[in-house]
């Protein structure tokens, strides 16, 4: 049985997978930044149509990333256990590296899929909350750019934890981003 610790360890994947986790969930909040924003510009949107549409774009944002990151790091894990074939002239299919050419895709499309549908789902809490009765002083969906808006913050965070960044600068770079963001859907708005 294959130890997952180790798969990651021999294959060098802890970086790639920390990288998608974060990229794929600036994707999910900047894409509910989008959405939120759209829908409070565009007037009175009922709530239940805005979480079909956030779930919608929830669910892409699964696939897309799962079986995009699946396909490209597969293709990446194949040609590297090939050269390492080669080189040693010797199959490989049955060792440490060879397990985690096949398992290692299969755990980064997981995070790539899953970072962003987790992000959509925790910025659609105001939603959540509207649809069960409690109700937010002011529009649902300022709430909804908000808690958006408090992910990417933490996101930023976390990357200071990473790049040993001030974790104050790392968070409002990534607020500047959802800012621009906001700015250009309101630029578009405007004409």
């Amino acid at each position: 049985m294959w130890n997952l610790r180790r798969l990651i360890r021999v294959s060098d994947s802890e970086g790639i997978t920390r990288r998608f986790f974060v990229t794929n969930g600036f994707d999910g909040a900047l894409t509910m930044t989008g959405l939120f924003m759209g829908f409070y510009l565009g007037g009175e949107v009922p709530v239940t149509i805005a979480i079909k549409a956030s779930l919608g774009a929830a669910i892409a944002l699964l696939v897309s990333g799962s079986t995009s990151a699946y396909i490209s790091e597969s293709a990446e894990r194949e040609k590297e256990i090939k050269e390492l074939e080669s080189a040693m002239a010797e199959d490989l299919s049955h060792s440490l590296h060879g397990q985690a050419s096949r398992i290692v895709p299969l755990l980064v499309a997981l995070v790539n899929g899953l970072s962003p549908l987790a992000i959509c789902l925790i910025v659609m809490t105001p939603l959540w909350l509207e649809i069960s009765g409690v109700a937010l002083p002011g529009n649902v969906f300022a709430w909804c750019i908000g808690f958006s808006a408090c992910v990417i913050f933490v996101l930023g965070l976390y990357l200071s934890t990473i790049s040993k960044e001030h974790w104050l600068l790392s968070g409002f770079k990534a607020l500047l981003i959802a800012g621009v963001t906001v700015g250009v859907i309101l630029l578009v708005d405007s004409f």
